[in-house]
């Protein structure tokens, strides 16, 4: 997972949208672009939560129009969980993540044939420690671009 952006690593509370100015743009190619906005591809949720904080509002329209802009792309959504309850839980806890994200896409004007979700739950933690710092970085959802 790509958790560049995140200010001193204290917290997940900043995105790359809030640090220097991000190009945007949705040709093709921008998705490639580390300078873009669309090079944030991670969602973070607060605790057993599935709703989208205001602060990636904006970074998952710029998702949504680049695929409306580029209908040859897909994007699969992979909703996680942290390592709290149990692994039913978390799996459907990553899902509605994962289709909170995919909704507000959908908003932007891209097909839902674009997008698909799948939920890992705990099974794929990007920090290992068993704290809050972990915990947060673990609840996410990740967008993983493919040409249809």
């Amino acid at each position: 997972a790509q958790v560049d952006g995140l200010g001193d690593g204290s917290g997940v509370s900043g995105t790359a949208l809030s640090g220097a100015q991000a190009v945007v743009s949705y040709e093709r190619n921008a998705i490639n672009d580390i300078n873009s906005v669309l090079a944030e591809r991670v969602i973070y949720f607060d605790f057993d939560s599935d709703q989208i904080s205001q602060d990636f509002l904006e970074l998952i329209a710029h998702h949504g129009k680049y695929l409306a802009a580029n209908a040859d792309m897909k994007v699969r959504l992979e909703g996680h969980a942290d390592e709290r309850g149990t692994r039913e839980y978390n799996v459907a806890l990553g899902n509605r993540r994962a289709e909170a994200v995919r909704r507000l896409i959908l908003f932007q004007g891209a097909d839902a044939g674009q997008i698909s979700v799948v939920s890992f739950g705990e099974e794929k933690p990007v920090a290992f420690n068993h704290d809050e710092e972990a915990w947060r970085l673990n609840r996410r959802t990740e967008l993983v671009y493919q040409t249809r």
